[in-house]
């Protein structure tokens, strides 16, 4: 069901996405009948994340050949909760991409989408791309590159403690639902939490959280906040990557994440059509250097 919105100077379509298991919330920039970039946000993110980009890709004319489809991930945004009170998986996210790039084919699987992946979106992106290629025309992963992992030795204690937390928060559901009185003070802590400018923060808090007459609540899923379960090893994570050939922009931030700028080598392996830029920029380089990234991102689709 699409709902019209206008920001300053584009005009987005709200979206419904009904998929078989869960509803997710999206936002579309550009005509319908173009072929789709999918943009996948990060973790307590959402769809208006890529609105910046957005602006800069309607201003280098990529939106004249392309839609943007920005999703909210489920318990993100305006997007369902994923059913029950079981701890969250990041594994279930590949699945929603796979249903929901079937739900956008409509039956044509040469309909193949291009993907675009920030941070958690840019795992997901990367993983699915490694299992399911022939759905991919090309992948842009910006502030990401794969899987998490860890060694061996921190499984049994991350089980432990993710156990005990899960524990503890089912406890604890039943109890009244916090309030807060003014939406710019959320958006402060966010800023102090994570250095992101409070422009940015301001324009996440907004689709992250309802206004009710109580004040503003959080529609985040608030297990997104505890431990997973387990994570992969990096041999689980070098065997699912293995050699892909899909068409690879990796977009880094000068000030993005130091542990990304340091594993071109991996890279190398794992991607062996890639391109790897960095950009003036933080760990939101999309947002704050939105100019820069829609550059990148026309350079590498028209090579």
């Amino acid at each position: 069901m699409p709902a019209h919105s206008t920001s300053t100077a584009l005009t987005s379509v709200s979206l419904t996405l009904q998929l078989e298991h869960i509803q997710l919330g999206a936002k579309r920039y550009g005509m319908s009948d173009k072929p789709i970039i999918l943009a996948l946000h990060g973790w307590l993110d959402n769809a208006d994340s890529f609105a910046p980009l957005a602006e800069a890709m309607s201003d280098n004319g990529l939106l004249d050949e392309f839609q943007l489809l920005a999703v909210d991930w489920p318990g993100h945004g305006l997007s369902e909760h994923r059913k029950g009170a079981y701890p969250l998986h990041w594994i279930d996210y590949i699945y929603d991409l796979d249903v929901l790039i079937e739900h956008l084919q409509q039956g044509d699987k040469t309909q193949k989408i291009l993907l675009l992946g920030h941070s958690l979106g840019g795992i997901i992106a990367s993983a699915y791309n490694a299992s399911f290629p022939d759905n991919v025309s090309q992948l842009v992963l910006i502030e990401a590159l794969a899987p998490l992992f860890e060694s061996v030795e921190k499984a049994k204690i991350r089980l432990q403690k993710s156990i005990a937390q899960h524990k503890k928060f089912n406890l604890n559901r039943d109890k009244p639902t916090n309030f807060h009185p003014d939406l710019a003070l959320l958006s402060q802590a966010r800023h102090r939490l994570t250095g992101l400018a409070v422009p940015w923060c301001e324009l996440l808090m907004a689709r992250n959280t309802e206004l009710t007459l109580n004040g503003y609540r959080w529609r985040s899923d608030p297990r997104l906040k505890l431990d997973s379960a387990y994570r992969f090893t990096f041999e689980q994570v070098d065997a699912l990557m293995s050699s892909t050939h899909t068409p690879s922009l990796v977009l880094l931030g000068e000030n993005g994440f130091e542990q990304l700028k340091q594993q071109t080598q991996t890279m190398a392996k794992w991607f062996d059509n890639a391109k790897q830029v960095q950009l003036k920029g933080d760990h939101h380089l999309h947002m704050g250097n939105a100019t820069g990234v829609a550059a990148a991102i026309s350079d590498f689709i028209h090579r």
